[in-house]
């Protein structure tokens, strides 16, 4: 009776060799390894029947395998420095406790030039303006070098009935200082407002004064032009903090405004800028806004 026929052995060089052939693609490190396998595999005696002596000469020589151009043991990854993947830090909006904190953690992040003119130079703001906006939700700090302050703003393009554009000219500050603005109302918006409330609110207190109505009622001779909404963002060094980046949340929109002057320039004064919020000791060091300055100007002088 015939023998069965015997199944094929393969070597276990065989199946090594298989192995690799199915990997998927392979990075050089990776390759460079599978090469010195196969040597390693080939070098090493096949017959069980090795002496002791032959196994010890063979296995010391694996140890001490050595790659030509290196005169250390073979030791792939520190040879080889494959990096480590890692996920960058999410940015973090820091809040303080005082206006004192916030100047220690802004100082190192800062050009010492830059921040030493905070409330100085005519037409900055100080650090205690930016304790209170962050403090009052108007503005946040990512915690980076140079932290960067994000801040969501309503720009306001009035429209008067010869199609003219009011823009604000200057500002009258606190300290005496005249700040250049020539661009149309805008306002911080508050955390808990829509783009809608926040038009309302900023000609509230920056043109209620000429308007003549009641503060309840400012709503009454306000009408936001059907269509007009618009958003961008802007990123630029603010003018108010020198030296710090910021990212502006544009939204603007063509309102239309009764009962403001429309022959001549005009002024307004300001309501209470940080009034019913924040510290009022903290208010009280902060540079704020006396007076604005108005006049109209002709729509295709106002950048879109």
């Amino acid at each position: 009776m015939s023998q069965p026929p015997q199944p094929i052995t393969k070597s276990r060089h065989h199946h090594h060799l298989a192995f690799l052939r199915h990997q998927p693609s392979a990075t050089l490190p990776e390759l460079l390894f599978n090469a010195l396998s196969v040597l390693f595999l080939f070098s090493h005696p096949s017959s069980s029947s090795s002496s002791s002596s032959s196994s010890t000469a063979a296995t010391a020589k694996a140890k001490a395998l050595k790659i030509p151009f290196l005169s250390c043991h073979l030791n792939l990854r520190r040879f080889l420095r494959i990096p480590t993947m890692s996920r960058p830090c999410p940015k973090i909006h820091r809040r303080f406790a005082t206006p004192q904190s916030l100047s220690d953690w802004l100082e190192p992040r800062l050009p010492s030039d830059s921040f030493a003119s905070w409330g100085v130079k005519p037409g900055t703001k100080n650090v205690h303006n930016l304790w209170l906006e962050i403090s009052e939700g108007e503005t946040s700090l990512a915690d980076s070098f140079p932290p960067i302050r994000t801040i969501n703003v309503v720009s306001v393009h009035v429209v008067g009935a010869n199609g003219r554009v009011l823009v604000e000219s200057r500002q009258e500050l606190s300290d005496g200082s005249i700040r250049n603005r020539c661009r149309p109302l805008s306002e911080k918006m508050k955390p808990s407002e829509t783009p809608e409330m926040a038009v309302i609110r900023a000609v509230r207190e920056e043109l209620g004064s000429v308007i003549r109505v009641e503060a309840g009622d400012i709503g009454d001779v306000v009408r936001i032009v059907p269509g007009s909404y618009k958003m961008k963002v802007e990123e630029r060094n603010s003018l108010s903090y020198p030296g710090l980046p910021a990212c502006y949340m544009l939204h603007s929109f063509e309102v239309e405004v009764e009962g403001l002057p429309e022959d001549a320039e005009f002024c307004t004064e300001e309501e209470e800028e940080y009034e019913g919020g924040g510290d009022a000791v903290v208010a009280n060091r902060a540079v704020s806004v006396r007076r604005h300055y108005w006049k109209w100007v002709s729509a295709d002088s106002i950048e879109s």
